[in-house]
């Protein structure tokens, strides 16, 4: 094939990022650098119990995509996609010549440059139609120009607020494409936006992995930990508000009350026992 060897720079594509919740930091002050890879080191070592709410980087977790009920998302509203399967274009492509494979790169290529302008004109619904129609002919072994296709399109869905659609886009490209770091930045941001921050770490921390230096990447190691923490911490409370209320209720018809069970954890073991007081009520 005629193409040149490219570096990756080549492969960003030409949309701007929407919105960034994260402060820029000062590259240049080796003391600032320093106290967040600090921070850093030490937030990698923190581990949730097994099975524990909010574990990072499961696979269950990232399988949520097409799970969830997003209030307010509107990837069910925008027009559906269209899109041939890998295996409907494999399929197509056995029809066709090397010179009518490169043509349609070159095709693709062109519009995804449309979409680009599209895109930067607010017109992001045409511009997901045209990233679409790219995707259509561009071919299957054109891993890098595909994963571009996916991060734009999710970039376009993302401003009609279709973030579902975006990240299940942005996951394709990351599929086709595993150093895409736009891609990985751009379902981080998703998954924050969708109150997923657990997701939205294993994306900062691959982005960290393939360029030390990103500072959106760097920042976000510092920032989420302590909000999932947080979080976690509410949602155990909440839940042993619950079974607090369920154990009442269960009880109270022998005169009873989870008042008249004490858990006392074993400081050496940090396994839990539970005793028995029949005078509380």
């Amino acid at each position: 094939m005629a193409d040149k060897a490219t570096n990756d720079e080549e492969f960003q594509d030409a949309v701007d990022e929407l919105t960034s919740p994260i402060q820029k930091v000062n590259p240049n002050s080796p003391d600032h650098v320093k106290l967040i890879d600090d921070i850093i080191e030490k937030n990698s070592k923190l581990r949730l119990a097994d099975g524990e709410g909010g574990a990072v980087g499961g696979e269950e977790e990232n399988n949520k995509d097409d799970d969830d009920d997003n209030s307010g998302d509107k990837s069910d509203v925008i027009q559906p996609d269209g899109e041939l399967s890998l295996e409907e274009l494999q399929l197509q492509e056995k029809e066709l010549s090397a010179e009518q494979l490169e043509a349609n790169k070159e095709k693709a290529n062109k519009l995804k440059l449309e979409g680009n302008e599209l895109f930067k004109n607010d017109e992001a619904e045409r511009a997901v139609t045209l990233y679409t129609e790219a995707l259509n002919i561009c071919p299957s072994i054109n891993s890098k120009e595909r994963a571009i296709l996916f991060c734009n399109r999710a970039a376009a869905k993302m401003k009609l607020d279709a973030n579902k659609a975006a990240i299940g886009d942005c996951t394709q490209a990351i599929q086709l494409h595993p150093v895409y770091v736009r891609a990985l930045l751009r379902r981080a941001k998703l998954y924050e936006q969708d109150d997923r921050p657990d997701e939205a770490l294993t994306d900062y921390k691959r982005v960290y992995e393939i360029d030390p230096g990103q500072p959106e990447a760097r920042e976000a190691q510092v920032r989420l930990p302590a909000l999932i923490n947080e979080r976690n911490e509410k949602l155990k409370t909440e839940m042993m508000s619950s079974l607090k209320g369920l154990g009442d209720m269960i009880l109270k018809p022998f005169g009873l009350s989870t008042a008249n069970f004490q858990m006392q954890q074993d400081p050496n073991s940090g396994s839990y026992s539970i005793n028995f007081n029949q005078n509380k009520s």
